[in-house]
């Protein structure tokens, strides 16, 4: 997978004399309603867009440079991300097929998707009803690459989820600067474009990637189908606010036997996976599986990863969310029936 998290930042506003407060409310709906439309033109913007661009990626201390390619064309997209500095790794995203050339590891790891998922995580895409769940405001505008720009701070409700701050280019709105902040307004990611182009059109060549396949091992991931709920299949019994199930699909995962679910959870922003693994079964039972079942949290980047054995199948959930987010859902992983689905909390307002 490619990159993961999330950041949030808080704003006060107070007013001081109640004709200030009765002048101003006005204002402030309209500025939050001018923030979500700027949100609605900077998604509508990464999707249909084209552009190539180059910029730092800031996470765990480190900073690399990368690349990133993207061509739509009636109603297709194709994507190229390119590692700069390094071993000079690359993805192409192309027909619901990514491509992930691995140069270190002298392979090439190909998976099938139904559904297209953004290659650069501190880039997002806003669902519908995010406001439930999120503030979303303009700041004061900034200077950034030469031009004045639009700021927009998008700050979570409660403990769930991260919030994010953008600076979008005034024309295009195109995200020129990104950060994933957590609840106390650390930034775990950012993303800072140090050149942005937007041609009409780009070129086959320019989507190829530059990695030589000489003598690479080829590793193709089953394909992921969507499927249905059905008996015998595993749920969370309970939901943090918010969240809904937005796809089901079944996937083989390395050489597994069986295909293993995969589900994926969204407050229309945030996006947290859960694998089930059914192998893990004969691996509690047997002890007889290629690895011991995984237990316990781990960080990778800004996501967090909580895994745990449920009726002797592995389960993990993953996402840009805050560790209890993942912890929640995995927790709440019970052998579902069918009959009545998983309970979401309460929304936040």
């Amino acid at each position: 997978m490619i990159g993961l998290v999330s950041l949030r930042t808080a704003r006060l506003l107070h007013g001081a004399a109640l004709t200030a407060l009765l002048t101003g409310t006005p204002l402030l709906a309209r500025a939050g309603e001018d923030a979500r439309a700027w949100l609605q033109k900077m998604s509508h913007a990464l999707e249909t867009r084209n552009y190539d661009g180059t910029f730092f990626h800031l996470s765990d201390g480190r900073v690399e440079t990368m690349r990133i390619v993207h061509r739509y064309v009636d109603g297709h997209v194709t994507e190229r991300l390119q590692s700069l500095e390094g071993a000079g790794r690359e993805y192409v995203r192309s027909n619901g097929r990514l491509t992930c050339y691995l140069p270190d590891k002298h392979t090439v790891l190909v998976e099938q998707r139904q559904s297209p998922v953004p290659f650069i995580s501190a880039l997002p895409h806003f669902g519908p009803g995010v406001d439930r769940f999120y503030r979303i405001s303009s700041l004061p505008d900034e200077r950034l690459l030469g031009k004045d720009v639009r700021v927009i701070s998008v700050d979570p409700k409660d403990e769930y989820r991260f919030g994010y701050r953008l600076w979008l280019d005034p024309k295009t709105a195109m995200p020129l600067k990104t950060q994933l902040c957590d609840a106390q307004g650390h930034v775990l990611e950012q993303i800072l474009f140090a050149k942005l182009e937007m041609p009409k059109s780009i070129p086959d060549r320019e989507l190829r990637p530059a990695v030589s396949t000489a003598g690479m091992h080829w590793i193709v991931q089953g394909p992921t189908e969507a499927k249905a709920a059905v008996d015998g299949t595993f749920r969370p019994a309970e939901l943090p606010p918010g969240f809904r199930l937005a796809a089901a699909a079944e996937q083989t995962i390395g050489a597994a036997k069986r295909p293993a679910e995969h589900l994926v959870y969204s407050d229309g922003l945030a996006t947290v996976s859960l694998f089930v693994e059914p192998e893990a079964a004969a691996a509690v039972a047997t002890g007889t599986a290629a690895r011991a079942p995984m237990r316990g949290l781990a960080r990778v980047g800004s996501s967090f990863a909580f895994s745990t054995v449920v009726e002797g199948h592995q389960v993990t959930a993953v996402g840009e969310v805050p560790a209890q987010t993942v912890e929640f859902i995995a927790h709440a992983v019970r052998a579902w029936g069918g009959a009545a689905g998983p309970v979401a909390s309460l929304p936040v307002h």
